[in-house]
This record gives C-alpha cells, sequence and structure tokens, in this order.
C-alpha cells in the first residue's frame, strides 16, 4: 500500500492567531463555535509528531502549546471551551480536555521540535499530573502523555504515579473471552484505554496487566473488523445485544486503533500488530463500508463522519487531525519497515 503524503493544509486553514476552530462548513471554518482544549491539544500532538517539521508548522505547534498554557489553571486542571468572544465558557476541569492536554504535553516535552516547547510543555505536564479525573477516558488520555514523558525521562514519579493511578481507574479486565473489556459498554476512542493498560503493564512492570492491555486491543481490533476491513463504533457506544456496524463512524476511533496497533507492535516485536494500522489507513482512503475516501487529497481535509450511504460533506478540526494521526503512523510503519 502506498500511503498519501500527510496533509496539513486544512489543518493550517482552521487555525487562526488564537488557536484552532473546532467546526467547518464544508472547508470552511466556523468561528462561532469557538475552539475546543481537546482538538488543540490533539494539533500539538499531530505537530510534534511529525519527523523535521518544517517552520511553518512550528509556528502552529507553539500557537497550541500556548492555547493550552492560557487554559490551564495554576492546580493542573484545564479548561476546555474557548468562545470566539475569547471567553472561556466553562471552569477548569478534569474532563477529556485535561486527558487530551496531558497526552499532547507528555508528547511535546519528549518529542517537541525546539528546547523551548519541550521545556514549557514538560513543566505543564508536571502540573496537571498532580490531579486525576473520574473519567476512565480522560485517565487512559493523561496515561499515553505520562508513558512519553517516561520514555524520555525515565523512572519519572509524576508520570508513573499517574499511570498507576490511571489503572486503577480502568480497572482489570474480565477473563469472559465474550467481553473481556473493564466497563459494560464501549464508548468512542476506545482503543485509548487499552493503550493506557498496555503501557501501565509496560512501565509498571506489571506483565499480567500488560497482557489484558494486549487482550482488550486484540478483542476490540476483532470487533470492529468486517469483511477485512474496519467498520467502528459510533460515539454512542456499544454494548453487547445492540446491532452493528456502526451508523455513525467517525475517525478519532480509528486514530485510537492504529495508535494502539503501532504501540503493540513496537513494544512486543509482533507485526501481526501492524494490520490493524494498514486497515486504519485503508479506512480512510475508502476500504470501509461505504467505499468512499474521507480523506480529501485536495483540501487536505477529512469528512467529520461515515454512514453506511456516504460521507459527510463537513471537514472538522477532531477528523482532519484523526486522519493526519493514522497517516503519521502509516508513513511510521513504512519506514521501519524499508
Amino acid at each position: 500500500m502506498s500511503y498519501p503524503v500527510t496533509p496539513f493544509g486544512h489543518l493550517q486553514r482552521l487555525t487562526d492567531n488564537i488557536g484552532l476552530l473546532q467546526h467547518a462548513d464544508g472547508v470552511v471554518p466556523l468561528h462561532g463555535h469557538g475552539y475546543s482544549v481537546d482538538n488543540v491539544a490533539r494539533g500539538l500532538l499531530v505537530i510534534c509528531r511529525e519527523p523535521s517539521p518544517p517552520q511553518e508548522l512550528v509556528v502552529l505547534g507553539r500557537r497550541y502549546l500556548y492555547f493550552l498554557a492560557q487554559a490551564q489553571a495554576l492546580g493542573g486542571t484545564f479548561r476546555n471551551h474557548l468562545g470566539y468572544d475569547r471567553r472561556w465558557h466553562d471552569q477548569p476541569g478534569t474532563e477529556d480536555g485535561w486527558g487530551a492536554s496531558l497526552w499532547a504535553l507528555g508528547t511535546a516535552a519528549a518529542r517537541g521540535p525546539t528546547p523551548g516547547i519541550r521545556e514549557e510543555s514538560f513543566t505543564r505536564f508536571n502540573r496537571g499530573a498532580r490531579v486525576s479525573s473520574p473519567l476512565t477516558h480522560a485517565m487512559a488520555l493523561a496515561a499515553l502523555g505520562a508513558a512519553e514523558v517516561l520514555d524520555s525521562h525515565p523512572g519519572h514519579p509524576g508520570a508513573l504515579a499517574l499511570l498507576y493511578r490511571a489503572s486503577i481507574a480502568i480497572g482489570e479486565p474480565p477473563a469472559n473471552p465474550a467481553w473481556p473489556w473493564p466497563a459494560p459498554r464501549l464508548g468512542c476512542a476506545n482503543a485509548a484505554v487499552a493503550e493506557a493498560i498496555i503501557v501501565s503493564g509496560r512501565h509498571l512492570g506489571n506483565d499480567r496487566m500488560f497482557r489484558n492491555g494486549l487482550r482488550m486491543l486484540e478483542w476490540l481490533l476483532a470487533i470492529e473488523t468486517r469483511n477485512g476491513h474496519l467498520s467502528v463504533i459510533s460515539p454512542q457506544g456499544w454494548s453487547p445485544g445492540e446491532s452493528r456496524p456502526a451508523a455513525d463512524q467517525r475517525p478519532a476511533e480509528v486514530a485510537a486503533l492504529a495508535d494502539a496497533c503501532m504501540r503493540a507492535a513496537a513494544l512486543t516485536g509482533d507485526d501481526r500488530w501492524l494490520a490493524g494500522v494498514k486497515m486504519s489507513v485503508a479506512w480512510f482512503l475508502g476500504d470501509n463500508d461505504a467505499r468512499v475516501p474521507l480523506l480529501d487529497e485536495r483540501t487536505g481535509g477529512c469528512s467529520d463522519s461515515l454512514t453506511v450511504a456516504g460521507r459527510s460533506r463537513n471537514q472538522g478540526a477532531e477528523s482532519t487531525l484523526a486522519m493526519i494521526a493514522v497517516l503519521q503512523q502509516g508513513h511510521r510503519m513504512a519506514a521501519a519497515r524499508s
């Protein structure tokens, strides 16, 4: 499989002097919907994952980092929604925006393109890692940032403590092979939860936890595969007895699978996990239930959702960032095998 060049044109279109606009009508940014910390964090994430980013992407990375710095309270929590009126519309908390911010800051601390970005991100990560969330998914995202910090700062006590708290919050999956998931219902970006258990087991030296995470991911990949291609769960979630496949498939679910499978391949040395990465790239290129590509190579954007009837015309930040992240993993995989 050949992989398209990772496009950043639409991401640049969605970014203004303040941050990353959430939504678009087609490809036209919707300023009135404002900015989401969750999306800005993922913007910083993909910039820092890009090998040798050009200066215009480094500028975007700084802008996203400054936005997160403004969103973070002194206690480490994060606001999540800034209106186009430049007013915060919520109070600092530890929802998914906090978790995504720690994921991005941990990645930027380890892989940021400049010393300044790495240093400031490390400081911000340390502040955010002092607190925890009652939400499983937020803790899973934060754990991914902690793992990045531990890769660059081995033995970092705050990151280790965060991984331990995340593993407790997620819980141990049941032995039942029909439902080896530590919750009665799947939600959104589910593979991040399995990946969090994998990295927690690895860094905490808990082999049982590590194997549990791999077991969770293997099962999730199997149930989100149909006729050789991905058919992923919608943001409304899924539990046993409900119909499949999902009618509203989102790029973020596919991106989480690609990340987790790439992580599993790297930590186990088992290339069979790379099949999940390949299917993730192929899903964006048209190997999906509707047989249409979600990547728009003309605009550099990505459709917001997929149904059995086709794709959304809108190309917002979350979907475009997910597409960029998956293509980055595809190129990383190809470079490792060349």
